[in-house]
């Protein structure tokens, strides 16, 4: 029973991060209709602003754990929100009347010019943060304990702040109002006076942001990163939002978590080393059940 709910304690860690990173790919195709392939590398690009924001603010001699991370998070999440935006104005906004297969061919090319960039620019050997906070609390199951460090604790929390910060912007803001209005129709928003450019624009922006607070808490948890991280966890990010049902924001949340307790359980009570084939299987079953992912809304087709 201990190691169940140790499971899902990991699972729930794990599955708010790959919700962040989901929202990014979300939120760009509701708007374009496009998938972002270059997102996975805006969280790797995160990594290393994490990195380099710990060791200025070490340099500057603040050696307080909250403003470290505070200030941490403010740089990192500003930084990589630029990079989004000048992602939309160089590979997409040109080529936004254009085939699918263009942008698709654009946003590849991004990906690698990020990795390949962040490559020689930093060097393409691993990289690492120190461990800035430990300890943990145990909790008594049986025989056995529970336990979740203040990391993962840390984690769990900001990444629930983030996405309720979110859906609040999105229902509740008129700057929501505008995504919504442009992802239903964007000529239709375009002819009542709604800027879609800027909107899209703020959509990338967002999308970044989300990538970086998720790119924040890895590092600090896991402290080891190098060019190529962005690869593997921007695929599971984009398995999630497609299980959710992609487009849909409550959707890209809750496939992160049921991608990230269904990676956890089969880890932690059969293989570690078959847990991806398992979570890819499990995408391929809600797919088959329901195209659309579980709160995705099927396509119509315009007649």
């Amino acid at each position: 029973m201990d190691i169940v709910l140790q499971q899902l304690v990991n699972g729930l860690t794990l599955g708010s991060v790959y919700g962040l990173i989901a929202i990014g790919y979300t939120m760009v195709y509701g708007i374009i209709g496009m998938i972002n392939f270059a997102h996975g590398d805006v969280y790797m690009v995160s990594a290393y602003i994490t990195a380099i924001a710990i060791a200025l603010l070490t340099f500057f001699g603040i050696e307080s754990f909250p403003i470290i991370i505070i200030g941490t998070l403010f740089l990192t999440v500003a930084v990589t929100g630029a990079y989004g935006w000048v992602i939309e104005r160089i590979a997409y906004r040109p080529l936004r009347n254009s085939s699918r297969l263009s942008v698709l061919i654009s946003a590849i090319g991004m990906s690698l010019i990020l990795q390949n960039y962040v490559q020689l620019s930093q060097g393409a050997n691993q990289q690492g943060v120190p461990t800035l906070l430990t300890g943990a609390i145990r909790f008594s199951v049986g025989d056995g304990f529970v336990q979740i460090t203040y990391m993962k604790l840390m984690i769990l929390l900001i990444s629930l702040l983030g996405m309720g910060i979110l859906t609040y912007v999105i229902q509740k803001t008129k700057l929501g109002r505008m995504c919504r209005a442009t992802q239903q129709d964007r000529k239709m928003a375009s002819i009542l006076g709604i800027d879609t450019d800027k909107v899209i624009s703020t959509v990338f922006v967002i999308g970044a942001m989300m990538a970086a607070l998720a790119g924040v808490l890895i590092t600090l948890d896991y402290g080891a990163f190098d060019f190529y991280v962005g690869f593997i966890i921007g695929i599971k990010a984009f398995t999630a939002a497609v299980l959710g049902g992609i487009g849909s924001l409550p959707g890209a949340m809750l496939g992160g978590l049921i991608l990230g307790l269904s990676e956890a359980l089969f880890a932690g009570l059969i293989s570690s080393d078959y847990k991806d084939v398992f979570s890819f299987s499990l995408l391929v079953l809600i797919l088959i059940i329901r195209p659309s992912g579980l709160l995705g809304k099927p396509e119509v087709e315009k007649v």
